[in-house]
C-alpha cells in the first residue's frame, strides 16, 4: 500500500505505476470521494493510458454526487467546480460569477474548500449571495455525522452552522 496525495510530486508517479508495469492488478482508493474526482490521482490514470495499462473505473460513493442527490438542487444541469481561488477579491468574484451562471442557466454549481477553509467560505458566500439563492451544506457524508440541509440565504443569515475542519461540499442554485 502506498500514498498517493496532494503532496506526491509528479515525477513519483511513476514509482507507483511500478507494480502495474510488472503485471500486477491494484486499486486507486479515496477516503472521502471518487479517485481523481476532487481528489489526487489524475496523474496517475493519465500515465497508466500512457502506458496502455487498462483502467477499469469501480462504483463507489462520491461524495459530490451523493451531496447533490439530497441537495433538492437542480440534478439535471450542474457543474463541479472544485476549488475556488484563495484571494478575498477572487473569491468574492468567484462567487458572484457562479451565482449569476446559476441563474442564468439553471444550474447548480458544487464547489469543495480544504476542511479548515470551510468556514470562512461559508460566512463569504451568506455575504455574497441574494438573500434568494438556494445554498446547501453537505458535511461529513457516509458517517454517523452526516448533514446536508439546504436553505436560501437570508435563512443561512439567521444561523450559520459550525464547520470548520469538517469535509464539506457547497452546492449553489440562483
Amino acid at each position: 500500500m502506498q500514498t498517493l496525495n496532494e503532496h506526491t510530486r509528479p515525477d513519483e508517479l511513476t514509482l507507483l505505476l511500478q507494480p502495474l508495469l510488472a503485471g500486477n492488478d491494484t486499486g486507486l482508493l479515496s477516503e472521502a470521494g471518487s479517485p481523481a474526482i476532487a481528489d489526487p490521482g489524475s496523474g496517475l490514470v493519465r500515465l497508466a493510458h500512457d502506458n496502455k495499462i487498462p483502467v477499469i473505473p469501480l462504483v463507489g460513493p462520491s461524495s459530490i454526487l451523493l451531496a447533490l442527490m439530497a441537495s433538492g438542487l437542480n440534478g439535471q444541469q450542474f457543474c463541479f467546480i472544485g476549488y475556488l481561488p484563495i484571494e478575498r477579491h477572487a473569491r468574492v468574484q468567484t462567487i458572484t460569477e457562479l451565482e449569476k451562471h446559476s441563474r442564468n442557466h439553471d444550474q447548480t454549481q458544487i464547489f469543495i474548500e480544504a476542511p479548515y477553509r470551510n468556514q470562512g467560505l461559508l460566512e463569504l458566500i451568506v455575504q455574497t449571495c441574494l438573500d434568494d439563492t438556494d445554498l446547501c451544506v453537505a458535511t461529513n457524508l457516509t458517517s454517523s455525522h452526516e448533514s446536508v440541509t439546504t436553505k436560501t440565504i437570508k435563512q443561512w443569515k439567521q444561523k450559520l452552522p459550525d464547520i470548520n475542519k469538517i469535509p464539506t461540499i457547497f452546492l449553489l442554485h440562483g
